[in-house]
């Protein structure tokens, strides 16, 4: 492959991740709706609910990674984790609270698997040094984004007709197409995406078991632990707490071994993965308060048409696909010049960024654009959207290319789980934040009803909003401060 291009294995995988992300997006576009309006669940238990969930979806990379890194290999990882992703959409199906928690542990087992992996895949394909792997994985993400704005779009829509049982039906067809997408395509990076071991992978290790039956039984077993917590979502923060303080052991005392330079690029690493933290706490409100502000506050109605509620999540999306291109070319332009900002100014940027987002909210406000419905116009919405994607394009895609950069070859897939571990944690605080904006009425006839309620209800979410931006513009200057000093422990990677 001429160095112009990039590695046809790019492509494959990135329309299986696009399938994947339809899947999940779909599911996850519908899901605080579906408690609240379909479960009959309060806002407060709803977004226990909800960021227990994304919290464990995120975390369980952590442990896939390991074990596609020591055992497994990435691409019997990725295609483990497609299948039970797909069986997960299907038993939400029957219609139960128990029947979602079931299918909500066979998502999280199945992510775990597929979403570290496709990415260590992804930055395989380069060699060190390879200036295009930064162009390549912010080509991934747009391929994620196309994904996230079908599932916005065509499985929100579907659910908010029809019913949500068949935006989820929806959501495991297209699982199915992905795991067939990225298994039909495997020979374009095999030779990167293999087991350490193939024989030791599949000869008897306990009686007539082999490692892989081992891992398969024991990735079914882990669906009744994850119902207990789905169930008993408070647990979920210990439980991340305990892993966090793990990974970040295991992740320093590996690079103390390696000597020096990737101790102190293991150390920045770590520190940008708190500050990571801080961004997607606030950003995954998408699914839970922002739905329901959509839901509640905003006049979604366009040239007579009722824009669905959950569909507003597609802004985001939409606005990857807009600027994805142009950010691509932008940092390896940037890059060519010497202008290439450092990681951790990235990072900064798109946290201001962020909070710049939520501070349209106030402005919308304080303009007085509200109707007699106490609703603030759909551009309210656009702009929060456009402000928020920018910064993530400063921020998401830079830190996948980072942690394949600067993460010791050995132990990728275990810093890729740290990275989503991360993700973990703000999900897990992003569900905490919602509960300042929610209400503990039950069902479809919640505290919006009525135009008092939706007054109190606009008010609740201006103040916690503009709290929001106002705190996360501050943290995103501190880091532009401190990028100098982070960018020293990297040692010449950028």
């Amino acid at each position: 492959m001429a160095q112009k291009g990039h590695p046809q294995g790019l492509y494959t995988l990135f329309f299986s991740e696009m399938w994947e992300r339809f899947c999940y997006y779909g599911m996850r576009a519908l899901l605080t709706l579906y408690l609240i309006k379909s479960l009959a669940m309060g806002d407060m238990e709803a977004f226990g609910i909800y960021g227990a969930y994304t919290a464990l979806v995120y975390a369980a990379p952590v442990l896939g990674g390991r074990i596609a890194d020591q055992i497994l290999g990435y691409k019997n990882a990725v295609i483990l984790g497609g299948i039970l992703m797909t069986l997960g959409e299907f038993l939400i199906l029957g219609g139960t609270e128990q029947w979602l928690y079931i299918g909500m542990g066979a998502i999280i087992v199945g992510n775990g698997y597929f979403k570290a992996n496709i990415s260590t895949i992804v930055g395989k394909l380069y060699e060190d040094g390879d200036p295009r792997r930064d162009s390549g994985f912010t080509i991934f993400y747009i391929g994620i984004n196309i994904g996230a704005l079908l599932a916005t779009t065509v499985c929100a829509e579907v659910g908010n007709i029809y019913g949500a049982q068949y935006g989820f039906a929806l959501a495991g067809l297209g699982m199915i197409i992905g795991t067939l997408t990225f298994y039909l395509g495997r020979a374009k990076f095999e030779r990167v995406a293999e087991a350490p071991d193939p024989e030791k992978l599949h000869s008897a290790w306990i009686g007539p078991l082999s490692r892989f039956h081992v891992i398969l039984l024991g990735s079914l077993a882990a669906i009744p632990l994850l119902y207990f917590l789905m169930s008993n979502s408070e647990v979920v923060g210990y439980l991340l707490a305990v892993t966090a303080v793990f990974v970040i052991y295991n992740l320093l005392s590996e690079a103390w071994k390696e000597g020096a330079i990737a101790r102190d690029r293991m150390i920045m690493m770590i520190i940008l993965f708190l500050f990571n933290i801080v961004f997607w706490a606030c950003f995954e409100q998408a699914g839970t308060s922002l739905t329901l502000f959509a839901d509640r506050n905003v006049d979604r109605v366009i040239f007579g048409w009722e824009m669905g509620a959950a569909t507003t999540q597609f802004f985001n999306p939409a606005f990857i696909l807009i600027f994805g291109s142009i950010f691509s070319v932008m940092w390896i332009k940037l890059s060519n010049i010497g202008k290439n900002p450092s990681i951790p100014m990235k990072f900064g940027l798109g946290i201001i960024q962020l909070g710049l987002g939520y501070l349209v909210v106030q402005a919308m406000h304080s303009l007085g654009w509200i109707n007699e419905s106490s609703q603030l116009p759909i551009i309210t919405l656009v702009l929060l959207y456009m402000l928020h994607t920018t910064g993530e394009l400063f921020l998401s895609p830079i830190g996948l290319s980072m942690v394949t950069k600067l993460a010791p070859k050995r132990m990728t897939g275990t810093a890729m789980g740290g990275w989503f571990l991360s993700f973990a944690g703000a999900n897990y605080v992003a569900g905490i934040l919602a509960k300042a904006t929610g209400t503990e009425e039950h069902g479809a006839d919640g505290a919006a009803e009525g135009t008092a309620s939706a007054a109190a209800t606009l008010a609740t979410y201006v103040d916690v909003y503009t709290q929001m931006g106002l705190i996360t513009v501050g943290i995103g200057v501190l880091l532009v401060l401190l990028s100098k000093p982070l960018n020293k422990l990297t040692h010449g990677i950028g």
